[in-house]
């Protein structure tokens, strides 16, 4: 019953930016033979404007070749096609990821010249940092687009007001609305918020406000005893004091 939601788009998307980018970098670092640098770039630049490509651009045309054949190849053999509504949505998905890693290259460069001067500069393409294309496609999950579980002639939007408003490749897709993950439900094996320990002060998903689900926070003191100021005697013992702590925890309804 999980499948098609929106946690299972992320997770198609995230494997395969993840895929991109960890064998993109293996290719940059000389750790693969089928691949290294993207050459293509090796003898380009703009020498009126003072730069040149070089160094080891990430050749990310390799690493998406490399996650398309690993991950979508297979799903679509097991199907037969890729006509069906939740494998189109799944290979969507999965090229979301890939997506995701190519839009955030960016470009790194050194500077050459007399003196620290930037009179020429060597300039390569460098992918972001994984933790970058996870915060984008956690943008993306929390605006995915919900589309017909009917296929036609291709994805559409499940909104009959908006199917006009295309479809990007970087936008991730569901179709089954998730459940509720708040109320524990064993048949679905969700285990729930209630009993969870939370941070009052905070607004991210730690936080009471969200982590409750709007149901309010329990608070209670827990006593913490433990060594402390401990000190070396000579010879041969550590004396430590007992010390005592109170502090206040915070579960969920």
């Amino acid at each position: 019953c999980f499948t098609g939601t929106k946690e299972t788009a992320f997770i198609y998307a995230v494997t395969s930016a993840g895929l991109v980018h960890s064998v993109t970098r293996s290719c940059s670092a000389g750790n693969m033979t089928e691949c290294s640098c993207d050459m293509n770039l090796r003898h380009g630049g703009s020498a009126s404007e003072g730069w040149h490509w070089g160094g080891c651009s990430d050749d990310i045309h390799y690493g998406m070749s490399f996650s398309r054949k690993f991950l979508d190849v297979p799903m679509k053999n097991i199907t037969g096609k890729s006509r069906s509504g939740l494998t189109a949505m799944n290979l969507h998905n999965n090229e979301a990821g890939r997506q995701a890693v190519a839009q955030l290259m960016s470009v790194d460069c050194r500077c050459h010249g007399v003196s620290g001067s930037c009179a020429v500069k060597t300039c390569w393409k460098t992918m972001s940092s994984f933790e970058k294309i996870g915060r984008f496609l956690k943008d993306k999950y929390e605006n995915s687009i919900q589309i017909s579980d009917k296929l036609k002639k291709k994805l559409r939007r499940k909104e009959k007001s908006q199917r006009k408003i295309p479809i990007g490749k970087e936008d991730l897709l569901y179709v089954n609305k998730s459940p509720n993950y708040c109320v524990e439900d064993q048949k679905l094996g969700i285990p729930g918020t209630q009993g969870r320990e939370c941070n009052r002060t905070s607004d991210g998903p730690d936080g009471c406000n969200l982590l409750c689900c709007g149901r309010g926070y329990n608070t209670h003191v827990v006593r913490h005893v433990e060594r402390c100021e401990c000190k070396f005697v000579w010879c041969c013992y550590v004396r430590c004091r007992r010390c005592e702590t109170m502090t206040d925890v915070h579960t969920c309804k």
